[in-house]
């Protein structure tokens, strides 16, 4: 392998020089020289952010009238695997100042690679010539896979009886250099677009995922994938469209199938059927999740019925199944919160995005919903595939005699995508924060409970439910697996993973099954996987790269076979999705003393005879799995670890450097 910089580098520098009406002149040549090693220079400033050091001196304290303030500004970069950028900067002076006669204030800077530095010098005096001023507007960063900040260093000095300050502002772009490797070496998956994966195995082994659109595709190994859309959407008859358009009635999503979201499946033991729970999805939280059954994956799949409606009104309820489950009468919490005062989703839900499981003494469930009055879950009649009406729920906080139990978010709070799945010894409810597309901060929230119904709780003991307004798509309450990344070896990072399903295969491997959009600047998507593993504290950990048939070593690894320099992700929550941001690779050094060292200090251990680790990273214990992996899109083997924190719910991955 070898390192290759990402091209379309760029540093700007903007140089704030304030002298009280004083001027500045540049060096004698006008080049990047250095000053003459006969001037000494002050201890001036030095300041360090994300491994760039910045120091500005002067070669004196006090001068005289007339006196030229000689500067040296020095960057130092440190950040392993990241260059600085180089390309034209600017200056911003005050009053007269401006570059000596016969002098120019040098104005370029070279590419700084990692462990490298430069040193720019100049001589600052009054009526020099004004050197071309800065654009307004800070920029931001120009090439995918770049980091903008800005540092500003400033010293003061006497001039002439006066203070001044000779100051600057480094606004700083940083491109990691891209991990290279042989063609021999790539290994690519075959990607599909499929929105809102919902994950299934059928009979014959093969897997299957359905998506929002009438999407599908199948894969034999959860890492090849081929599309299968046009035999999906063919399964579904113009009889079944049109009953399924029956109750929200959407005439505005284009094509027959623009209003049809996020279809989960399972097969149904007691019916013998292949059942579809479909989200039909219409204005004014005018929804309703419909079941379709079919005798194979290949269909026809024909309309059974619908389990639950949403944004009826005294008009319209009687076109469901509310009068079945309430009376006759529409009790007038429905009304006082409903459509028309438009306060529906104030306390009700938008009846989408169902997951429907069976839990562990066989009752079939299923949880729906979206953000407006959070996520839901009913109990289902094994025998029809449809809502047991021999059930009944409470009305109250965190319950609707219609709706049934709720299980997490409320009060506008985001979270969709809900999906259960029993691993281990809990159940585990998945849920997505924050907005879909690649810059809303999308990512995935685990909390888990010992019953289906709840209550879901984090890590920390804090529950899934939401009784008042709060923005959480970086909140730290729910477990994120992950959020957005970036490996040396992608060209683009991965943003916005979300709306996942998961399941534990034969083998006992469980996985999740997502979405995921990358920084290349446009909505495109394609599905994953990822094994999940659970800590030593019955925590759900995702591995650090898709999956590709690797197995979690039962009895583990000796500390020499797992030390090693290791490039480390920490998933911090505070991401600016806004602007596509990444967690990017950090060098760890794990010695096989126990010791960590490099970008985090602390210590590691393994728990002998099992695959856990539990790394002591700046007071945070971090406990985890350890197993080899191949590097993603690369044949290329390597030890690899995925670890969450006790106290701070964060996940940090490693994966050892390999040469």
């Amino acid at each position: 392998m070898k390192n290759k910089a990402v091209k379309g580098m760029a540093l700007l520098l903007t140089g704030a020089l304030l002298l009280g009406g004083c001027g500045s002149a540049g060096s004698e040549s006008g080049s990047t020289e250095q000053v003459s090693q006969e001037t000494a220079m002050t201890e001036g400033f030095a300041e360090t952010e994300n491994d760039v050091t910045v120091t500005l001196r002067t070669d004196k304290e006090r001068y005289e009238e007339g006196e030229e303030i000689r500067f040296s500004l020095e960057i130092a970069n440190n950040r392993d695997h990241w260059n600085i950028a180089g390309r034209k900067f600017y200056y911003s002076l005050s009053d007269d100042l401006g570059a000596a006669e016969g002098t120019k204030l040098p104005n370029q800077l070279p590419i700084i690679r990692s462990g490298e530095s430069t040193e720019l010098t100049g001589s600052l005096l009054p009526g020099g010539e004004v050197p071309e001023a800065m654009p307004a507007g800070t920029p931001a960063a120009t090439v995918t896979g770049s980091e903008m900040f800005s540092m500003r260093p400033y010293v003061q000095v006497q001039y002439a009886g006066k203070e001044m300050t000779v100051r600057m502002v480094l606004n700083i772009e940083m491109v990691e250099v891209v991990q290279q490797f042989s063609s021999s070496q790539l290994k690519k998956a075959k990607s599909i677009s499929c929105h809102d994966p919902s994950i299934f195995k059928d009979f014959d082994g093969t897997y299957y995922v359905v998506g929002t659109h009438i999407t599908s595709a199948s894969s034999q190994d959860l890492f090849d994938w081929t599309s299968r859309d046009g035999a999906f959407r063919s399964a579904l008859s113009e009889e079944t469209k049109a009953q399924i358009r029956a109750w929200n009635k959407d005439e505005k999503s284009g094509e027959w199938f623009g209003y049809l979201w996020a279809p989960d499946i399972i097969y149904n033991k007691a019916m013998q059927k292949y059942c579809i729970y479909l989200s039909a999805n219409g204005d004014d939280w005018v929804s309703n999740i419909v079941l379709l059954t079919g005798d194979s994956m290949d269909g026809p799949f024909e309309y059974a019925g619908s389990v639950v409606y949403g944004g009826f009104t005294e008009e319209t309820f009687r076109e469901t199944d509310v009068p079945q489950v309430l009376g006759d009468e529409l009790p007038d919490r429905y009304i006082k919160n409903g459509v028309e005062n438009h306060k529906w989703g104030d306390e009700y839900p938008n009846c989408i995005d169902a997951c429907v499981f069976y839990d562990e003494e066989g009752r079939l469930w299923m949880s729906y919903g979206s953000w407006s009055g959070g996520i839901f879950l009913l109990e289902l009649d094994e025998e029809t595939g449809l809502r047991d009406y021999a059930v009944t729920y409470e009305t109250n906080a965190h319950s609707d005699a219609y709706f049934g139990t709720k299980i997490a978010g409320g009060k506008y709070v985001s979270g969709e995508g809900s999906y259960v799945q029993h691993i281990g010894d809990y159940y585990y409810l998945f849920i997505s924060y924050g907005g879909l597309s690649a810059r809303e901060g999308y990512n995935i929230r685990i909390y888990r409970s010992t019953a289906p119904d709840g209550p879901y709780v984090d890590a920390l003991g804090n529950s899934a439910l939401f009784d008042a307004w709060v923005q959480n798509f970086n909140l730290s309450v729910g477990v994120r697996l992950f959020g957005s990344y970036k490996w040396r070896n992608m060209s683009v990072g991965q943003v916005a993973q979300g709306h996942n399903s998961a399941f534990v295969d034969d083998d006992g491997k469980a996985y999740i099954v997502f979405h995921t959009r990358t920084t290349s600047g446009n909505e495109g998507h394609y599905v994953k996987v990822h094994q999940l593993f659970m800590n030593s504290d019955g925590w759900l950990v995702a591995a650090p790269y898709q999956t590709d048939g690797e197995t979690l070593p039962e009895q583990g690894y000796e500390m020499a076979q797992v030390a090693g320099t290791y490039d480390v992700i920490l998933h911090i929550l505070n991401v600016d999705y806004e602007n596509l941001g990444t967690n990017t690779p950090k060098t760890v050094e794990l010695g096989v003393d126990g010791s960590i060292s490099g970008a985090y200090t602390g210590s590691w251990y393994l728990e002998e005879g099992t695959p856990y680790i539990t790394l002591e990273i700046e007071g945070v214990s971090y406990k985890g799995v350890t197993l080899e992996m191949e590097i993603e899109n690369t044949s290329v083997v390597t030890m690899t670890f995925t670890a969450l924190g006790e106290q701070n719910q964060l996940t940090v991955w490693g994966s050892r450097q390999v040469e």
